[in-house]
Formats: structure tokens, sequence, C-alpha cells
């Protein structure tokens, strides 16, 4: 999938439970991938609950597999001490092994990040994506903002003259 310069929403057809909207803003999204993730039945429920922060987490390639660090997942509210997961606990995160190749190709050539964008639910099950991304600069976030800004005031000149204001 090719990386945009929207806003990070999850797919059409999908339910949102959480985006990492910093990223977008502290990093330049040159590639995204939609990968799953494994979890506990405890966890499931609590992503449902949209019980979860994603902003603090990152990915890292270890041993040809790809993992996600740092995710916090609140315990369900309705299980007991014995199901519940410990809250931040190290995710194997699910790709094609074609995916993994092309992400450490990327990752090895150029001095870039594995950044969680999004995380939803496809079909019933738990998706992630991850953007492989490249740092940006304080005075490069700002230009970015700046950007957005000036584009949002195009855009609201441009409908008050469509509304005859």
């Amino acid at each position: 999938m090719a990386a945009s310069g929207k806003r990070s929403s999850a797919p059409p057809g999908t339910k949102l439970v959480a985006s990492n909207r910093q990223a977008r803003r502290d990093y330049e999204i040159l590639d995204t991938f939609e990968c799953g993730i494994v979890l506990k039945g405890s966890e499931v429920k609590s992503l449902r609950d949209a019980k979860v922060q994603l902003a603090e987490s990152h990915a890292r390639l270890i041993d040809h597999e790809v993992w996600l660090l740092g995710l916090h997942i609140a315990p369900y509210s309705h299980s007991g001490a014995a199901d519940s997961h410990p809250l931040t606990r190290d995710r194997k995160l699910l790709l094609h092994r074609k995916e993994i190749e092309r992400i450490a190709a990327r990752l090895q050539a150029e001095r870039l990040a594995l950044v969680p964008l999004t995380l939803y639910f496809k079909d019933g099950r738990a998706k992630l994506e991850l953007g492989v991304g490249r740092g940006r600069k304080q005075y490069d976030k700002r230009q970015v903002v700046a950007k957005r800004d000036a584009a949002r005031d195009v855009d609201r000149s441009i409908a008050a003259v469509r509304r005859g204001g």
C-alpha cells in the first residue's frame, strides 16, 4: 500500500480501535503494511472496548520476525485474575515473508523506523497498519503543520465562495 498524506484512519469497511495521530506528524511515512497481531482472548475483548494506547508503541525486526513493543492494552473489565494478561508485553505481528524481507531491506538501506499507525478490526480480526517512516526534525514538523493549516484555510475560503458568502 502506498502512503498517503491524509489523516491516519482505518481502511473502509473496518472498525477503528485506535490511531497514532502523532506518528504522521513525527514521521514521514514512506510505506504502509497491514498486519495481524498475535493476541490473547482477554486482549481481544479489551480491544473491542477500545481500551488501548497506541501512541507509546513501536515495532522492531527481531530474527526475521516483526514485534510490536510497548502497546498498552488495559485489562478486560469482566475477566478474573487468572484470565488477565500483562498490560505491556511484546506482541508478534503477522506479515508475509516477502513483506518482512522488503521491510528488512528498507531498514538496512536507510535510517528508518517502524511506526504503528492505526489499530482496527477487519472481518472480526485485529489488524495493525504499520508504517515505515523517516523521523522529522522539529522545523519539518512546523512546516507540515503550516502547510496543513494553509490548505485548510484555502478549503474554507473555497467553501465560502461556493455557498455564496
